[in-house]
């Protein structure tokens, strides 16, 4: 296995994976085709991670406040494969990573969406570990070994910048392009000695591995990454409505986190499938910020008053370009284009 190379241009390799990405949302088609015109429709991507989007999906929040809507909830396994579902014009809103947001923004031709809410703050609950057979104690006993991740996702984001803190490339290592479930089955046959990951999948590989860093660390060093929320240009054309009703729901998730720690975890528990322990775990690892405090200009900002998080997604896509991840770095003016930032603070409220 060789070590990664740029490779075919993205919007090609997008491109060519997108009859996977129609044949794994073939299971949502009787929803999204009850609503006639498709203005009463909202095709939601999300993760089987914990987060506010759990909350508000296995609550059924957005369907209580728009119950005239078709809504649809389509499960994903990692970034990539979210932004190849915008491409082929198949979600409204999605969960998406930082790093993976910024490599949507940039090229000639951008991914036709923009960040319009944080759902939470990469912790512990993304990490790097390595098996204990192994003997690797830091990531620079990496070089030469092979390691996983999904590619184009905020843990391969994070892996790199990990390799470059200590003094690695990513061509001193074999990285190998893995989904979570994957990772879990090539970490069991040995066939990996490390993996960057997140959960529920990483405190599988914690029970055999020794952890070496987690975004928590690599973001105090100066590289955090985020879970995105982001909403295509035409649902922001057709029903801007919707967005704010979404975020609002969103932005009660956040509070019930807070308010209701015990339901979260029953909520949490019932849509991994996993003891409410687990999840209560889980849900410790993960860095949640208030609706406020996502509307800050520590973070997402205001309408007209981008926050930190443009130096951030701007700052992603610099370092993506500098490991050969993607073509160039867009400028911050082109990332600003890709925010979506109207009607906050006021629909968080």
């Amino acid at each position: 296995m060789s070590p990664v190379s740029p490779g075919p241009s993205r919007r090609l390799l997008l491109a060519g994976a997108l009859a996977g990405v129609s044949a794994a949302l073939t299971g949502c088609s009787s929803d999204s085709e009850a609503a006639s015109s498709g203005s009463k429709r909202l095709r939601i991507g999300y993760f089987a991670f914990p987060s506010g989007d759990l909350i508000v999906k296995h609550r059924k929040l957005l369907e209580k406040a728009l119950p005239d809507y078709s809504i649809s909830w389509v499960k994903f396994d990692s970034g990539a494969s979210v932004n190849q579902a915008f491409l082929g014009k198949s979600l409204d809103i999605a969960a998406l990573g930082s790093s993976p947001f910024a490599r949507g923004v940039s090229g000639s031709s951008p991914i036709p969406y923009k960040v319009a809410f944080i759902l939470d703050v990469a912790g512990e609950n993304e990490a790097l570990v390595a098996r204990k057979e192994t003997g690797i104690t830091d990531v620079a006993g990496l070089k030469g070994k092979t390691v996983a991740t999904p590619f184009a996702s905020t843990s391969h984001y994070s892996l790199l910048a990990a390799l470059a803190q200590a003094g690695l490339k990513a061509s001193d290592v074999k990285l190998i392009d893995l989904q979570p479930q994957p990772i879990l089955a090539a970490w069991q046959r040995g066939d990996i000695d490390a993996a960057y990951v997140w959960l529920p999948t990483l405190d599988e590989l914690r029970k055999t591995g020794k952890q070496l860093t987690s975004s928590k660390e690599i973001g105090a060093a100066g590289k955090p990454t985020l879970d995105l929320a982001v909403v295509s240009d035409e649902l922001i054309a057709r029903d801007p409505k919707a967005i704010d009703t979404w975020r609002s729901v969103e932005a009660e998730a956040l509070r019930l986190l807070k308010s209701d720690p015990d339901g979260v975890v029953k909520d949490v528990s019932a849509e991994l499938g996993i003891s409410a322990a687990d999840a209560k775990a889980q849900l410790a690892q993960g860095v949640f910020l208030t609706p406020e405090q996502v509307a800050s200009p520590d973070w997402l900002g205001t309408d007209g008053s981008p926050g930190k998080l443009l130096t951030y997604v701007t700052d992603t896509a610099r370092f993506l370009a500098d490991q050969k991840q993607i073509d160039a770095a867009p400028a911050e003016a082109a990332v600003r284009k890709a925010f979506y930032l109207k009607g906050l603070p006021d629909v968080l409220k």
